[in-house]
């Protein structure tokens, strides 16, 4: 089995659980809630090089938890009456939590969602749809796919704001490593459910990863 390396500096606590998965995954959902809640996330900025650069961050994460809501929303459409669908519905709870905090920082900071909303609600559907019509597996191999690329593209970002001034952007760091953390739960939660085991998952893997890496690229600019 080929599991995502994170990198060293990037890893997330070390907390060992003995609650199982779905219970582990409730539980990530309500520390999320109330950890998010209640102070400024965006500082104020210098100049417009500064907060330009911050809009394009909030305006690409806002696209990306958007997306993710759609393909579990098409997963759930195909295999709401299944018995993975209750794991499935644990972790698109996760994401309507991080979608809605984007949704109160772009609006806080006026800063504008990407134009390619419209194109990234019906592309994100039809790929939850389609990856599930292939099965449980199929599914999860989506899951894992997605998430590996946002939790690269959180932990990116993390980087860049801890080496610009990790004491100002504390509380936004703080957002985007709880993120990235449900990411990678939802991540290993894909590969315990036989990811792995649908047939050609490595290319199903390589060429969803290339759609993320271009609608991430597309969203920052768009």
């Amino acid at each position: 089995m080929h599991r995502f390396v994170r990198p060293q500096l990037m890893l997330r606590d070390s907390k060992q659980s003995l609650l199982p998965r779905a219970c582990q995954l409730c539980t990530n959902h309500k520390s999320v809630v109330s950890s998010v809640r209640g102070y400024v996330v965006l500082p104020p900025t210098n100049d417009e090089e500064e907060k330009a650069m911050l809009h394009r961050m909030m305006r690409v994460d806002h696209a990306g938890e958007y997306g993710a809501n759609r393909i579990y929303a098409g997963q759930m459409a195909v295999l709401g009456r299944t018995q993975i669908s209750p794991l499935i519905q644990e972790m698109w709870d996760q994401e309507k939590q991080h979608l809605k905090k984007f949704n109160e920082i772009l609006a806080e900071n006026r800063v504008r969602p990407t134009l390619l909303l419209p194109l990234w609600n019906i592309a994100g559907f039809a790929l939850g749809a389609g990856s599930a019509l292939l099965g449980k597996e199929g599914a999860m191999a989506c899951t894992v796919a997605v998430e590996e690329s946002i939790s690269e593209h959180y932990n990116s970002q993390i980087r860049t704001l801890m080496e610009k001034d990790p004491e100002k952007y504390t509380e936004l760091l703080q957002l985007i490593k709880e993120f990235r953390d449900d990411e990678l739960e939802h991540h290993d939660t894909g590969l315990e459910h036989d990811a792995e085991s649908v047939p050609g998952y490595q290319l199903m893997k390589a060429i969803i990863q290339v759609g993320c890496k271009a609608a991430i690229y597309i969203s920052e600019r768009l």
